[in-house]
């Protein structure tokens, strides 16, 4: 395969992450498309990518230990998006994640009257798609990509000192 360095693995990250967050923001606001509980739930690694990124290169000594952390959770959000890949394709139910907003305030009636003329987004619904497939088939290609590629550098790591 390959050899990537500690610099370009770290700018590889940044930069994905950078533009699935700018691509998903570009696709809500500008395209409209209003996302699912879930698909906000996987723009939380590539938020959380970009400041291990950031805090390594204050921290550099702590290297080896954020490639596997990034590793976790990135890991993390390819089961994520394989959940909500199984909801899509209708393998899986919609659980309370993709209706927290309605089952948080059940007791109070003006929030119940609020929820109903909100247009909220079920998580089994594919409202946005890139050559026949969604946003979240992306993701998990992204994902695991993104997982192999650190858990190979970390496992390699004492070999690239």
């Amino acid at each position: 395969m390959f050899n990537l360095s500690k610099k370009n693995l770290f700018g590889s990250v940044f930069l994905i992450s950078f533009i699935a967050l700018v691509t998903a923001y570009f696709i809500e606001y500008i395209l409209g498309y209003q996302p699912c509980n879930l698909c906000l739930y996987e723009r939380i690694p590539y938020f959380l990518g970009i400041l291990i990124v950031l805090i390594n290169y204050k921290y550099n000594k702590l290297e080896k230990y954020l490639v596997l952390l990034l590793a976790i959770i990135f890991l993390i959000a390819t089961i994520l998006s394989l959940y909500h890949l199984g909801i899509e394709q209708g393998f899986v139910q919609e659980s309370l994640l993709c209706d927290l907003e309605k089952g948080a305030n059940m007791l109070d009636k003006e929030e119940i009257l609020k929820q109903l003329q909100q247009k909220n987004i079920s998580c089994k619904d594919v409202t946005f798609q890139i050559f026949g497939l969604s946003l979240t088939s992306y993701n998990i290609i992204i994902s695991i990509l993104l997982t192999i590629t650190l858990t190979r550098f970390y496992f390699g790591y004492a070999k690239s000192r």
